[in-house]
């Protein structure tokens, strides 16, 4: 059995503490009142654009941004009927600044939350595959799966309460005045997806998600543990059954997912791929998580069954996942690029004008480094050599998730300081508690599972 170092206790308490306090200072710093914005960007003007404090880029210009993207309620195009354009020029910078610790906290509470669930589907495809080289792996899946409850739900508490308590800091289409003909902030656009694109919908379906992902776990533990002292293998079909169905289940609430709690940041704008391309995000994130906290159980003296050859798998997949990822990356961007339709490429025009460094970056730190490190089946054996890719692509997903909330929300105002470096702190030690603490709740070796002697004697 599995025992939690009060070492490693102590760290996660730390991390937590550190980051509350960080995600604390984020909101505080963010409430800026106009004077003090209309100081700010005259400051940048005087000194072109280079004040760390505020923007982090030169001052607001594109018009998709300023107006779709203006989350307090701007219709497109509105800011150019309405008032004098220098006022409503600071406000929409002003809102982009009270923004930024809300998309901090967000992105870092859906990253981690993705890893649980990347892993969650990750064990389930082992199960209905009947893999004989995984089962080794098992109660580590088990583990990083029991994130998934708190860290949903999380998600969940915070998208809500950016409309509740934040003004619409996340999801302008929350903002009633949107759907609502009678309003000078009406938007044809989000008013025709209201339909789908409402809170008591948006809230219904996440307790579905969560509801059927979190059952499935439950029930796959459950089976999991009962198959180590019972007489025969039904626990084991039982789990493959679910498995099957759990699959199914996925990919549909996955795609739905990801529109209702990534895509919708940007309601104006859609991509049908865009459900397979969070998915293989979600999917290289957990696999990597079970590669990092393998090793360093075996570090500890743990897993002594877990041997080169599990590594080298798990490394496979870390490389094979991350070439599919940028399949579905080149994908979207390619074809939106090339058929460069208003609506669809101010997507990536924000991108590229604003974000250039992490949004080219993390092309680089998901494909051209997994693919230089994990090509040699001899590296993939090497337990340094994976910790150190895996550290990497981790950093990777998570700026790919910045990416793709940070320009609807904050626009050119982003910057990774303490509201950031905070949120993660928070979330990565709320992760290390919550897994750890599971994994002392049963052996770490399935003992009954049909294929734990394959698994064990496993060798390529």
């Amino acid at each position: 059995m599995y025992t939690f170092s009060n070492k490693l206790k102590t760290f996660s308490f730390i991390l937590m503490v550190l980051g509350a306090v960080g995600v604390g200072i984020g909101f505080m710093s963010s409430h800026k009142s106009f004077e003090d914005v209309e100081h700010l960007l005259a400051e940048e003007a005087h000194h072109g654009g280079h004040g760390e404090e505020a923007a982090h880029a030169a001052p607001a210009h594109n018009a998709h941004a300023d107006a779709s993207h203006d989350n307090h309620g701007k219709g497109h195009g509105e800011e150019a009927h309405h008032g004098d354009g220098h006022k409503k020029h600071v406000e929409h910078v002003m809102h982009q600044i009270h923004n930024r610790p809300w998309a901090a906290l967000y992105v870092a509470a859906f990253f981690f939350m993705m890893i649980a669930l990347g892993t969650l589907a990750f064990y389930a495809v082992q199960i209905a595959s009947q893999a004989g080289w995984s089962p080794v792996l098992f109660r580590v899946m088990e583990g990083i799966t029991s994130y998934l409850l708190p860290g949903a739900v999380i998600v969940v508490i915070i998208a809500l309460a950016s409309h509740f308590l934040g003004h619409d800091s996340l999801f302008v289409w929350m903002n009633p005045e949107l759907t609502d003909e009678a309003s000078v902030h009406y938007d044809k656009l989000v008013a025709g997806k209201s339909g789908w694109l409402n809170i008591t919908g948006f809230t219904i379906r996440a307790i579905v998600f969560i509801g059927g992902w979190v059952a499935y776990r439950h029930f796959a533990r459950k089976f999991s543990i009962a198959q180590d002292t019972a007489d025969d293998n039904s626990n084991y079909k039982k789990s493959f059954r679910i498995a099957a169905g759990f699959l199914v289940f996925f990919i549909y609430t996955e795609s739905m997912m990801s529109w209702d709690w990534i895509m919708s940041v940007d309601p104006h704008w859609f991509s049908t791929l865009f459900g397979w391309y969070v998915f293989a995000s979600m999917f290289v994130s957990g696999i990597t998580a079970i590669a990092l906290i393998t090793l360093y159980l075996k570090s500890r003296g743990y897993l002594e069954f877990v041997n080169e050859n599990h590594l080298h798998d798990v490394a496979k997949f870390m490389f094979a996942i991350s070439i599919f990822w940028t399949y579905l990356w080149f994908s979207q961007f390619m074809l939106i690029w090339y058929s460069n339709i208003p609506e669809e490429v101010t997507y990536f025009v924000s991108r590229f004008n604003d974000y250039k460094l992490p949004f080219l970056g993390m092309v680089v730190l998901n494909f051209v480094f997994p693919i230089l490190m994990l090509m040699s089946a001899d590296y993939k054996r090497i337990p340094w050599f994976v910790v150190m890719t895996g550290l990497v692509v981790l950093l990777g997903h998570y700026i790919d998730v910045f990416n793709m909330i940070m320009p609807a929300t904050v626009g050119d105002r982003w910057f990774i300081g303490i509201p950031e470096i905070g949120s993660i702190l928070l979330f990565a030690g709320l992760f290390i508690f919550v897994v750890f603490t599971s994994l002392t709740k049963a052996p770490l070796l399935v003992k009954r599972y049909p294929f734990k002697k394959e698994s064990e004697d496993f060798h390529y």
